[in-house]
């Protein structure tokens, strides 16, 4: 073979095996895209089931801390949006429990929402769930830490009411011991050691009705009340102190206004807010009282021709020992608890309680709580099968 011809024969093997090459890595590319990629590892059986039943917030993550599963409560909570973990500080929990295989507990203030400048206390327990998967469970403890907050500046305030009075009885007894001698200073102190007393009584009265209404979620075995009687009892209760001051009491009542609750409860609000009237109306004027059915509701208003209420402390009136005026409210005696009372008092009927003042024009505050319906009154009213029986029995 010359060697023109072998070198033709040569370049023909070289294309030949050039083309096989080509054609061998083009198939090996197809193949490998057409292999599915690996699927993640499957959460362990029942997990969903488990997590589904839990009341706390649950989310479990992958490998990549992509969000496999998740409770509903997450998603509203703005803990997972999109299918993905929201906040980095649970992202960097769940990494380094991965890292360390370490059980972590942390509380957490974490913002609610997109975009919302609401923040809410979370307490965040994140563990290992198998190799590749991370569980955290979260609880919303914003609602505990405000209870904290609101028993430790009511311990805080009650401590600080009662020193008042307190040291004002030790200062007076201290001075009467001074003034032995001196008959008129004896009678003159000893009449504001009553004054001292009568005020720490009615504090630590309307501490302890406080703290019962507080710890009572809902009322026991409520019973038919009439709003004309608890109406004419709270007028009772202050008319000899409007008398002293000359102010009239004036009261209209709807007879049909009735509602089911705790009468002595009813009386007692509708008193404080008489008795806030009286001492916070100038003397010669007028404080009316009225109670009135509107369709479902059972209306009682109380209105004064007093100085009236700021528009900027309106909205904190109802907080427990806030005063308007302070030095009025030593006066008069006031514990700035009365319309913290009424409003707890409403809150447990079901209703509530709100106020229109104008500086100059006077207040009025208006008890809103549900009617009792007419055949539940009847009903109420009628004895009982077993009742009647024995009555004829005799």
């Amino acid at each position: 073979m010359d060697a023109s011809l072998a070198g033709f024969v040569g370049g023909g093997l070289g294309l030949v095996i050039g083309a096989v090459a080509v054609a061998a890595s083009r198939l090996s590319e197809r193949t490998l895209t057409t292999i599915p990629p690996s699927a993640p590892p499957p959460l362990p059986a029942g997990v969903s089931d488990v997590l589904a039943v839990l009341r706390s917030i649950a989310i479990v993550l992958d490998s990549s801390d992509a969000v496999v599963n998740n409770s509903a409560s997450a998603v509203s909570y703005g803990l997972v949006r999109h299918g993905e973990l929201v906040h980095t500080e649970l992202r960097q929990l769940a990494r380094q429990v991965r890292r360390d295989g370490e059980i972590r507990e942390v509380e957490l203030e974490l913002a609610r929402g997109f975009g919302t400048t609401t923040n809410t206390l979370m307490k965040a327990r994140v563990a290992p769930l198998g190799a590749p998967h991370i569980l955290i469970l979260a609880e919303d403890h914003t609602h505990a830490r405000r209870v904290e907050e609101v028993r430790r500046d009511f311990v805080a305030n009650v401590s600080h009411e009662l020193k008042t009075p307190v040291g004002g009885i030790a200062l007076l007894a201290e001075a009467v011991l001074d003034a032995r001698d001196d008959p008129e200073a004896v009678s003159r102190f000893a009449a504001r050691i009553q004054v001292e007393s009568t005020r720490l009584t009615r504090l630590v009265k309307e501490i302890v009705d406080l703290s019962r209404l507080q710890v009572a979620d809902t009322l026991h075995e409520p019973e038919l009340v009439e709003i004309p009687r608890v109406v004419a009892e709270a007028v009772d209760r202050v008319r000899v102190a409007a008398e002293a001051r000359q102010i009239t009491l004036e009261a209209a009542v709807d007879q049909r206004a009735s509602v089911f609750g705790d009468a002595e409860l009813l009386a007692t609000a509708v008193a404080n807010l008489v008795s806030n009237a009286v001492n916070y109306s100038e003397t010669g004027t007028r404080v009316a009282v009225a109670a009135r059915r509107v369709g479902d509701t059972v209306e009682v208003t109380v209105s004064d021709q007093g100085q009236g209420i700021p528009a900027t402390e309106q909205s904190r009136i109802f907080e427990r020992f806030y005063r308007v005026d302070a030095a009025r409210s030593r006066a008069t005696g006031g514990t700035g608890l009365g319309l913290a009372i009424v409003k707890h008092v409403c809150a447990t009927h079901g209703g509530d309680v709100s106020v229109w003042s104008e500086e100059g024009h006077g207040s009025t505050f208006t008890m809103r709580l549900p009617a009792a319906s007419d055949r539940a009154a009847a009903d109420s009213d009628r004895p009982a099968v077993g009742t009647a029986q024995g009555e004829q029995a005799r």
